[in-house]
């Protein structure tokens, strides 16, 4: 493989012109811009990204850092941030923290050392002063970080407003409530949605604080049936919706003639499941394409016209929730 002296030498100048004429700095004549793109098309030239980047300190690569890989949301926003992004010249890495504090911290070192051209981040375990810290472009997606930092989610308090109203619409009068984990944004603003809905309604209301994990769902849930009686569950992720509908289906429950339940983020796994999981869906793909063109427009120093972006949602009705004659 031919390398940059290759090029210098049979364009007839010096690699420091060659390499200004690379990396698109610094005064070159027309003559010898001529002549040394002659020279890489005819030895067939590759660039290495990696000299390049270690003298720009910048790459064309951007980190993806998400908190659970397992979880259906995360590998489709991460389709669509890799789409945008191919588009324009930029390579992906994604990261999973495993919702770990140390992992993250190394992830963000590691990538930073790489000199990539920028971040998005849909966790938010570490610091927002660490973050802030970087000098470095960023995006915060599903996840807010810090007012400073560009940030695109969906409307979670009004998606999850529309989905317990569709339990309520549809007859549900003792409704348990699976909440994520407090103190994460897009769980608190689920849960006020929540209580939007039911808020002055008689009814009867059960609330668990439930992780996004399907084991850990349906045996909550397995639990809650043996003691209560319910007649409709709002989950905050289609993860957690479906654990709850295998443990009525453990417990000989039909859904939705006994128990209607509702779930949220329209991922794959919703349409999948059977009876159809009816849930609030997020624009995924639309959420992970314009995240990507934020974080693009950073690096190449233009100003946004949005620094923060909701996406609304939208209730899509399935198998698993009827509607009241």
């Amino acid at each position: 493989m031919a390398n940059i002296r290759d090029v210098a030498k049979a364009a007839g100048v010096s690699v420091a012109t060659v390499s200004r004429y690379l990396n698109n700095k610094g005064y070159i004549s027309e003559e010898a811009k001529r002549v040394i793109a002659k020279a890489v098309e005819e030895l067939n030239y590759q660039p290495s990204m990696i000299a390049r980047s270690l003298s720009t300190k910048q790459s064309t690569f951007i980190g993806l850092i998400v908190p659970d890989i397992v979880n259906p949301f995360f590998p489709e926003l991460a389709r669509a941030i890799e789409d945008v992004a191919l588009a324009y010249g930029y390579t992906l890495i994604l990261c999973n923290s495993d919702e770990d504090l140390e992992k993250e911290i190394n992830y963000v070192k590691t990538l930073q050392q790489k000199y990539v051209a920028g971040f998005i981040v849909a966790s938010n375990h570490v610091e927002a002063e660490h973050y802030m810290g970087l000098d470095i472009p960023i995006v915060a997606i599903d996840r807010r970080i810090h007012s400073s930092i560009p940030y695109i989610a969906t409307d979670n308090r009004e998606g999850a407003r529309l989905g317990t109203e569709h339990l309520l619409d549809s007859g549900c009068r003792n409704i348990l409530c699976m909440r994520g984990p407090s103190g994460l944004g897009p769980a608190d603003d689920r849960f006020a949605g929540f209580k939007d809905a039911v808020k002055g309604k008689k009814i009867e209301t059960h609330i668990i604080e439930c992780p996004f994990h399907f084991d850990i769902a349906e045996t909550m849930v397995k639990k809650i049936l043996q003691e209560v009686s319910i007649d409709g569950i709002f989950a905050s992720s289609d993860v957690t919706a479906a654990g709850a509908m295998k443990a009525a289906y453990s417990a000989g429950i039909h859904v939705p003639n006994q128990l209607q339940i509702v779930g949220y983020d329209g991922t794959m796994l919703a349409s999948q499941l059977t009876p159809g999981l009816t849930t609030v869906a997020q624009d995924l793909y639309r959420m992970g394409a314009m995240a990507a063109r934020m974080l693009i427009e950073l690096i190449k120093g233009q100003e946004l016209t949005e620094r923060e972006v909701l996406i609304p949602a939208e209730l899509l009705i399935r198998q698993t929730t009827r509607s009241e004659a």
